[in-house]
């Protein structure tokens, strides 16, 4: 029996490493007739190099919780989810899925392009562990989420990459999955098929499903994942709160970028890594697994003070609910800048996102910011009900690469007579009519 705190994660990575051998010819057949007549063509094969797809990477992932794996191109992405799908095993190390996974890797993995698509489904429903008659009774249920009522008789060859993946996408959700593994296959549907798999994954994360997402999607990751993991050559760089995570690693994609000019233009690199009180370089980076108030950023322009005011410029921390609210950003630039971002984020005790924008998402262009500044977000109602919240205020690149991050260090209190639950409090009033008599109200 397993105890308490290992039977909350779905899945356990231990030390996981994934090496493949390349191999070369010492030389070259003209047909491969010659080659098996010459009985030498595995003899003349010989492993070159090892390439190492993941080094030691070890991550716990709870159940209930999405997981976005982020990095760049061959940075161990897909190695991982098909190691946590039971497609291949680790060189050395463990990995431990507890529960029924289905796996959405590759466009079209599992189908037979030759036979049609209710074929497909019953053969990717029973591979998956279903019954013949547990898929019949899903089988409407799939074809409608897959839109495919038309065609679901027809040759899977004859199908587009959109359908092959809306196919594949409604056996894998149909499936009641406990850990549902998805590989950047989204990137091939329309916008409204893409609003109804997440509005899917929503539903999913209510019922306690656990979903692990491999995506170049920074925004979706941000959006939608409860924790991120940063992988780069095999190496896991970053582990925890999803922003923090992911400003990490465009910081890094911007250091590349600009040590790649400076080495075009015959200069030296220059550094800009975010203030993690760490290297990034080593790897050797706190677990931030949950949501946690720190600072990062390149400092090219710095946060020197947030103050919350009311209408008359008076510096407050306790509002009333419905109250108006400024929010003033003091900023400085040692030097001038031409491309920034003013944002802030209301997140309340849970770490719910309450509300965010920033000066890009309101059309805002930039000019120049230089020295000394201020920005300031007038709010007219803050419609928020009792309760302790905090703020996330940023000044970054309009491709979001920070200069200056605040992740929840601002408190504020909101407080209202009326003890009412949730997040937004709109403004609202009761009417009645007929049978029905109340006072109070």
């Amino acid at each position: 029996m397993r105890d308490g705190a290992e039977a909350m994660n779905a899945v356990e990575v231990r030390q996981v490493a994934k090496q493949y051998r390349r191999f070369g010819r010492r030389k070259s057949f003209g047909t491969l007739k010659s080659a098996f007549l010459s009985g030498s063509l595995f003899g003349s094969l010989q492993p070159k190099e090892v390439f190492h797809a993941l080094r030691g990477v070890s991550v716990d992932i709870e159940q209930g919780r999405t997981f976005g794996v982020i990095g760049r191109n061959g940075s161990g992405k897909s190695t991982l989810l098909k190691l946590i799908a039971g497609i291949g095993k680790p060189t050395s190390g463990t990995v431990t899925v507890h529960g029924r996974v289905s796996a959405l890797i590759e466009l079209g993995a599992g189908f037979h392009p030759e036979i049609s698509g209710r074929d497909n489904v019953y053969i990717n429903g029973m591979m998956l562990g279903l019954s013949r008659r547990d898929i019949a009774a899903r089988f409407d249920d799939i074809v409608r989420f897959a839109e495919l009522e038309e065609f679901i008789d027809a040759p899977v060859k004859t199908y587009s990459s959109g359908m092959y993946m809306r196919l594949g996408f409604a056996v894998a959700i149909n499936v009641d999955p406990d850990v549902l593994l998805v590989d950047e296959v989204l990137a091939v549907g329309d916008e409204a098929f893409t609003h109804k798999c997440l509005d899917k994954f929503a539903d999913l994360r209510r019922r306690g499903k656990t979903i692990v997402l491999v995506t170049h999607s920074l925004d979706l990751v941000q959006r939608f994942c409860d924790e991120a993991l940063w992988l780069d050559g095999g190496l896991a760089r970053l582990h925890g709160d999803p922003k923090r995570v992911i400003d990490a690693y465009l910081l890094d994609v911007a250091d590349s970028e600009a040590r790649q000019l400076a080495r075009a233009a015959g200069s030296g690199p220059r550094a800009v890594m975010p203030d993690h009180g760490t290297d990034l370089r080593t790897g050797e980076l706190p677990d931030m697994s949950k949501a946690a108030e720190g600072r990062w950023g390149s400092r090219e322009a710095e946060i020197v003070g947030v103050v919350l005011e009311r209408p008359d410029g008076t510096p407050a921390q306790t509002f009333q609910s419905g109250d108006p609210v400024a929010i003033r950003l003091r900023v400085h630039a040692p030097r001038p800048l031409q491309d920034f971002v003013f944002g802030v984020g209301i997140f309340n005790a849970e770490g719910t996102c309450c509300y965010g924008t920033n000066t890009q998402i309101e059309g805002a262009e930039p000019g120049e910011l230089s020295g000394d500044a201020e920005a300031v977000l007038h709010i007219d109602r803050l419609d928020l009900v009792d309760g302790t919240y905090k703020l996330d205020v940023a000044v970054h690149k309009q491709n979001g690469v920070p200069y200056d991050y605040h992740r929840l260090m601002h408190t504020f209190r909101v407080t209202s007579r009326v003890k009412d639950t949730g997040i937004y409090r709109p403004p609202h009033r009761w009417t009645f009519s007929g049978g029905v008599r109340v006072a109070g109200v």
